[in-house]
């Protein structure tokens, strides 16, 4: 029977430091993802264009392996699509996809490799499909090869940033996600700004090409940081009774997958905004700025940009209210982030009833929507994060850090299919309805916060 090995709390020497007071491993860990989120977000920005304004087109799409075939079958499920619709249900599933698989590399991970091989493999199949995405031929490969390449790299970083403190370290492994998360979001930022305008200016393969090349960067800074990363934790043979699954453990588990569950309600009304949000932008906003406009797929650099900015504030905040004995505990951080991201949709119900009425509103008004749905995104995406770091059964931690990613896989399936609604319902009336999942999973939680908060805590510390 396969157990988990036993290894030190903290395999990495905490005195050596050097991003805020924290261990080297986590700056390499930082930089890799912020230029592999470079290349997602650069390439998944031009995407839903790129499909409508030319790989759907008469001529082109024909020559697309597999997508006439592949068109079919999705509506058998889905009935008649438009262009639009279908473009959106194909970035919908591409970007919940890139989360769903995260499950298998942390079993990978977790079973077989390690963490840092498996990082590598995925690094290397996701070069290969940025290469691929400069022929229209081999689009839906590209694709395949981008969302396994994702399951391999994505959910055993996450597990590498909590490797790097010991157990009892709750406060500096959650700051320690907060950084990473803002990592993250350079990449989020830099992305779509530097694609969407290399795109616009040269065309739809250079911008592609410019996320291929970012990821190249990513897997180097990786290597060259692979003496400070934490060393790999998988399963072995052996002493099967010493780390066998508890009664504790599976509780711990079940409540993870709860929070997993509820958490993609406010997914949907995220991420929705680099899905539908695009099409009003395109047809309802006013672009431009010093007489040009704004490529529109630039507009979701605004999500990194103020991601970004969010996570010294909110340290700031979190800090000054520790010193007082206010700091909200983690599932209080998670209520917060859902109620600000059902305000955020709840705002868009004046531009969008506008925008109804056929006027052109102001760019003020999605900027605004950015702002807030990422103060509400890192209120709790990396309190999550942590949670899970802290909580998850040393057996499948792994394989758990990649649970938590089901959230965004499930919910991105849904901004794919609800974005299907775009052309058929009032816009007022769609963002009331993505105002109203966000603010679903906020009262969820504040009826089980509690018992759910006692229960992680107490678990962890009987086991």
């Amino acid at each position: 029977m396969a157990t988990a090995s036993t290894l030190p709390a903290s395999p990495i020497d905490s005195t050596t430091r050097n991003l805020f007071g924290h261990p080297r491993g986590l700056t390499y860990l930082a930089f890799t993802e912020a230029w592999e989120r470079f290349s997602f977000y650069g390439m998944s920005a031009l995407l839903l264009l790129y499909m409508i304004q030319h790989l759907l087109t008469p001529g082109v799409s024909n020559g697309v392996l597999g997508l006439g075939e592949f068109r079919t079958a999705l509506a058998t499920l889905t009935g008649p699509l438009s262009n639009q619709a279908f473009a959106s249900q194909m970035l919908g599933l591409y970007t919940g996809l890139v989360y769903f698989t995260p499950v298998f590399g942390g079993l990978l991970a977790d079973r077989l490799l390690g963490q840092r091989r498996t990082v590598v493999l995925g690094a290397l199949f996701m070069t290969a499909g940025h290469a691929l995405m400069a022929s229209e031929s081999g689009f839906l490969i590209a694709l395949l090869l981008l969302i396994v390449g994702t399951g391999c790299l994505k959910g055993n970083i996450s597990v590498q940033v909590g490797h790097l403190y010991r157990p009892e370290d709750d406060g500096r492994r959650t700051r320690a996600f907060a950084i990473f998360s803002a990592a993250i979001n350079v990449g989020a930022l830099l992305g779509p700004l530097v694609c969407g305008i290399l795109a616009q200016l040269h065309g739809w393969h250079v911008g592609f090409g410019a996320a291929g090349a970012m990821m190249l960067i990513a897997l180097a800074i990786y290597l060259a940081g692979w003496k400070h990363l934490p060393p790999d934790r998988k399963r072995q043979r052996g002493a099967a009774a010493k780390s066998a699954m508890t009664a504790s453990d599976w509780r711990i588990v079940a409540a993870l997958l709860f929070l997993t569950a509820i958490g993609v309600l406010p997914c949907v009304a995220y991420y929705q905004e680099m899905n539908a949000g695009l099409l009003f932008i395109e047809a309802s906003v006013d672009r431009s700025l010093f007489g040009r406009a704004l490529p529109t797929a630039s507009f979701n650099a605004l999500d990194g940009l103020f991601c970004i900015l969010a996570v010294p504030l909110l340290i700031a905040l979190w800090r000054w209210q520790a010193k007082r004995g206010r700091e909200p505990g983690e599932t209080g951080k998670i209520m917060i982030g859902y109620l600000i991201i059902a305000g955020a949709n709840l705002m868009m119900i004046v531009p969008a009833g506008w925008a109804d009425r056929g006027e052109v509103v102001g760019a003020i008004w999605p900027v605004t929507l950015y702002a807030l749905n990422a103060l509400g995104f890192t209120y709790y995406w990396p309190t999550l994060l942590a949670l899970f770091s802290r909580a998850a059964p040393k057996q499948i931690h792994a394989t758990m850090m990649g649970v938590v990613f089901l959230s965004i896989f499930v919910g991105n399936l849904l901004v794919g299919a609800l974005a299907g609604l775009w052309e058929t319902i009032s816009h007022a009336g769609f963002f009331a309805l993505h105002a109203a999942l966000a603010f679903g999973a906020f009262l969820i939680m504040w009826l089980v916060a509690r018992p759910l908060n006692r229960l992680l805590h107490t678990e962890k510390t009987d086991s």
